[in-house]
């Protein structure tokens, strides 16, 4: 959920939930999730001395797990409502399947065709530039994403209107570019997947994890201007919701 919390208030907020730190489990649990994407490729790809994938994970990891700790210690307690099932149970009715869609389709499928590619030579050899801009789309998309990740203190997995931690909408960093960088940030690398690693089936997981962000988007984006304070107005100043001059 793109929102933010104004600071002047935050100490005011009745809710303590928002301050609990992350527990021992969940860390453990993000780390088994981030590990096993690499797992998985090299798995698939059957080479352990494929260097794409080695430099391919340790971009992954570095944006999923250090993002997540950046922004535990700038917002405190943000793991843990991420993690909150309760709360995740309050969450708008397409989302409860649009959200666990989304997170697998933008990784899981990518990496096993990926890896089942390189295995057995589907596709032709991709010349290095190609490599290289491939890593470019993929660092930029996920600094971007972290970037607002680290922004907002109510980044939510799930779309619910956070009224018992004082939402307020998030204008600031990446959101004066457009109104769901999170999403925007995963749509180079979509591409930069297909590219660095060399895999040109990878083009359709790609492409069906982009028609799912594109869905979630619209869904959120309403959502937001039907019952988030001051969002219409947000949206009349930020005009684009992923991609700007586009969409």
């Amino acid at each position: 959920m793109k929102l933010k919390g104004n600071h002047k208030n935050i100490n005011r907020l009745p809710n303590q939930q928002m301050h609990q730190a992350a527990s021992l489990r969940q860390w453990a649990g993000l780390v088994v999730v981030y590990l096993s994407i690499p797992l998985v490729l090299l798995v698939c790809g059957g080479d352990f001395g494929w260097w794409q994938a080695w430099v391919y994970s340790l971009l992954i990891v570095a944006a999923g797990i250090g993002g997540r700790i950046w922004a535990e210690r700038r917002h405190p307690g943000l793991l843990a409502e991420r993690q909150n099932i309760e709360k995740m149970q309050s969450a708008k009715a397409w989302d409860k399947v649009l959200a666990p869609l989304m997170a697998l389709s933008l990784v899981f499928p990518m990496v096993i065709v990926e890896g089942l590619d390189h295995r057995f030579g589907w596709s032709p050899e991709f010349p290095l530039w190609l490599i290289v801009l491939g890593f470019i789309l993929i660092s930029l998309g996920y600094a971007f994403a972290m970037w607002a990740f680290v922004e907002n203190r109510f980044f939510s997995s799930t779309v619910r209107i956070q009224t018992d931690r004082g939402h307020v909408v998030c204008d600031s960093g990446p959101y004066r570019i457009v109104r769901h960088p999170g999403y925007a940030g995963n749509i180079p690398p979509l591409l930069g997947i297909v590219l660095a690693l060399g895999s040109v089936w990878t083009l359709i997981p790609a492409a069906v994890a982009l028609i799912i962000a594109v869905i979630r988007t619209a869904l959120e984006d309403q959502t937001l201007q039907e019952e988030l304070p001051g969002y219409r107005d947000y949206a009349r100043r930020v005009h684009y919701r992923l991609i700007p001059g586009i969409y």
